[in-house]
């Protein structure tokens, strides 16, 4: 004879069977669903290590390689990591590193497609204004003023306007323009840290167009 005690868990066991036949397919999703995101966020984050990892053993490469003087194997590792490892900031780093390698070496062109590269990849705003910095450098030396002029007035972060006024300068000063030139050294010297080096550079071009300028402070120098 069942006991109430019986009867009730009956009722439980009851309306349970009716709850899972109702909503037990959908609950089994979710579970599949928060589990499965949980091992595939566990698997990524080792996946994003072994990238790091085996990104860093061809970045060393490259820099052993470059202190060499060994462009075969600059080259190789620079490949290598554009094949493997694109959107690594290593891989842009030996990307840049390449380029200037190229350039010594008097291969301009390739240069500057390593450096386009780097822009195309666009994995930091940092190594993608430097690069985009030197492809208007290589431009001017070609004497293609208007696309230097062009790449130099896309947007770049704070810490790069006095470089990219500096760059601009360099152009209009090369085409004649001597007074737009002293204007953007000018912007270029106000927006750069007192304490950096290069402003003697900046000051230098100035003094070479008639102006009168203050000696910039030291790198390093600390104002009382």
């Amino acid at each position: 004879m069942a006991t109430h005690l019986d009867l009730q868990e009956q009722e439980q066991i009851d309306s349970f069977k009716h709850f899972w036949n109702q909503y037990g397919n959908a609950i089994a999703w979710v579970l599949v669903l928060v589990l499965g995101g949980f091992a595939g966020w566990n698997g990524f984050q080792y996946w994003q290590t072994r990238q790091a990892v085996a990104a860093s053993v061809l970045f060393d490469e490259a820099q052993r390689a470059a202190a060499a003087g060994d462009a075969q194997r600059l080259q190789s590792a620079y490949e290598d990591l554009r094949k493997q490892y694109a959107k690594t900031q290593l891989a842009a780093h030996v990307a840049l590193l390449y380029a200037k390698a190229r350039y010594d070496a008097g291969d301009a062109k390739a240069a500057q497609e390593a450096l386009a590269w780097v822009v195309s990849q666009d994995t930091d705003e940092g190594l993608s204004a430097v690069a985009r910095l030197r492809q208007a450098g290589l431009l001017i030396e070609a004497k293609s003023y208007e696309e230097a002029m062009k790449l130099l007035a896309g947007a770049y972060p704070p810490s790069f306007q006095g470089m990219v006024a500096d760059r601009k300068g360099d152009v209009l000063l090369l085409q004649g323009k001597k007074e737009e030139a002293q204007a953007a050294f000018e912007q270029a010297k106000k927006a750069m840290p007192e304490s950096l080096e290069y402003r003697r550079v900046v000051d230098i071009k100035l003094t070479a167009l008639g102006v009168d300028v203050a000696p910039s402070p030291a790198a390093g120098t600390v104002k009382p």
